[in-house]
């Protein structure tokens, strides 16, 4: 197979098609998995879903080829969103498999898959045995090829949202949902619609529901800002209560308010966190690290123990099964819940939101504005060919000042006194350095970013 270096990431892989992925990589690829799983895990079948990325049927089915011809079942549940998936790993208690490139273009795929249980895997937990097998070859299965079943899980998976949060006394909303022709076009419809259930005091108003992998109207990345104007818009022109916009996948949500505003992921997981914390009180919940302070002190203002943690969704989950946190936020917007086998979902989280909105009189701006305590930067890129080199000098340019902080848990982190903080870090796939601010107004914030950003681009 040679060399997958390109395509496999520290949690993923990710790859163009077909220059980088296509069928024979995936069969190979599903072969490896099978290795793996079936090996040191004793698994006997896998789950495999798949996105509307153009190229997403043909590579899922390659991929269940070589599982199968390992001797693993297959149950191929088709069409889904990437918390759909994780929520049939957990359902069924078996490893899984999802085709989508999440927010990327068009002309990329790539595959995210976990142990049974939505368990995470990686580089240092098996990704990287994935890899071997597939550049190397697996042995040959001296049994019986494994079959491949499908099955439709989209009711079920609704059904358990519904479970989680009930919606169903709410006031009318009405709510405006971008899918960027991702999966939650798909996903949407069956649990805030009237497909499949009971329907709910929500009146949706749909933009781009439509499924296509080319994306013809806007990336399906709502962090970017230009992304998310159509959301605004449409929320403003109709007087929407709110919007909600998911990207590609459809495992991350992002939430603006009745006044077409965004509000920041971490306000939401803050919001989140007090619903969680009313139902199980003193419970951990999890941070990362470039969340914003407003939510250690929103939970410990609710009685709840803050644990914070380095970015990325392997530490999370992992510091949520060490410590059985309830709930756990990232700055991007991926949420995860225990009560979802501690995996992300932006769907999970969008509910919440909904159920807090559908119970207040109050516009979703005033309920936010007391989860959104300091004036934040943003994620800002910073192309540098010596990302250490300028870390480091980073941090001798703050190490003599009096009261300052510094650790490295996940890159640069510099406290100042007074409330104001900022992470360097550098990115695992491109030479940026990626700088988040925080401070407790707009000023002060702008001027330690403009410190900072200086010594980086000098």
């Amino acid at each position: 197979m040679g060399d997958l270096g390109q395509i496999f990431k520290a949690y993923d892989v990710r790859g163009v098609v077909p220059d980088t992925l296509d069928a024979g990589t995936a069969r190979a690829i599903g072969a490896g998995f099978a290795r793996v799983v079936g090996g040191a895990d004793g698994a006997r079948r896998i789950v495999v879903a798949y996105d509307m990325r153009p190229s997403s049927p043909e590579l899922a089915a390659a991929f269940a080829e070589g599982a199968t011809g390992q001797g693993l079942d297959v149950v191929l549940a088709g069409l889904g969103s990437t918390d759909m998936l994780y929520f049939a790993s957990g359902l069924l208690d078996v490893p899984g498999a999802m085709f989508t490139a999440s927010h990327n273009p068009a002309q990329y795929n790539g595959i995210k898959m976990c142990r049974a249980g939505a368990a995470p895997i990686s580089a240092e937990t098996g990704l990287a045995d994935v890899r071997r097998y597939a550049e190397e070859g697996v042995p040959a299965h001296d049994g019986p090829a494994g079959t491949i079943t499908e099955r439709d899980l989209l009711t079920e998976y609704a059904a358990h949202l519904r479970s989680l949060v009930d919606l169903s006394g709410s006031r009318p909303l009405t709510v405006v949902v971008d899918a960027g022709n991702g999966m939650g076009g798909y996903t949407v419809p069956a649990v805030l619609g009237d497909q499949h259930l009971d329907p709910l005091p929500l009146r949706i108003d749909p933009l781009y529901f439509e499924l296509d992998g080319t994306f013809p109207n806007h990336p399906a990345n709502p962090l970017d800002p230009d992304n998310i104007v159509d959301l605004q818009a449409r929320v403003r022109e109709i007087g929407a209560d709110i919007g909600l916009a998911f990207d590609g996948d459809a495992d991350r949500c992002f939430v603006v308010d009745e006044n077409g505003d965004p509000v920041p992921p971490s306000a939401i997981t803050a919001l989140v966190a007090v619903q969680e914390l009313a139902k199980e009180p003193g419970a951990t919940v999890i941070h990362n690290l470039i969340t914003s302070l407003a939510v250690p002190d929103i939970v410990r203002e609710h009685g709840g123990n803050p644990v914070r943690t380095r970015v990325g969704h392997s530490f999370i989950k992992a510091t949520m099964a060490e410590t059985g946190a309830i709930f756990g936020g990232e700055h991007s917007a991926h949420y995860y819940f225990r009560d979802f086998w501690r995996a992300d979902t932006g769907m999970l989280a969008a509910m919440h939101v909904l159920r807090v909105l559908g119970a207040d009189s109050r516009p979703l701006s005033e309920i936010t504005a007391e989860y959104s305590r300091y004036a934040a930067s943003g994620e800002i890129n910073s192309e540098v060919a010596d990302q250490a080199g300028r870390t480091a000098a980073v941090e001798a340019a703050f190490a003599d000042r009096e009261g300052v902080t510094t650790d490295h848990l996940d890159g640069l982190t510099v406290t100042l006194p007074g409330g104001a903080w900022f992470n360097l870090r550098a990115s695992n796939t491109e030479p940026l350095l990626r700088l988040n601010v925080e401070a407790p107004d707009q000023d002060a914030m702008a001027r330690l970013r403009d410190e900072v950003l200086a010594i980086v681009r000098a």
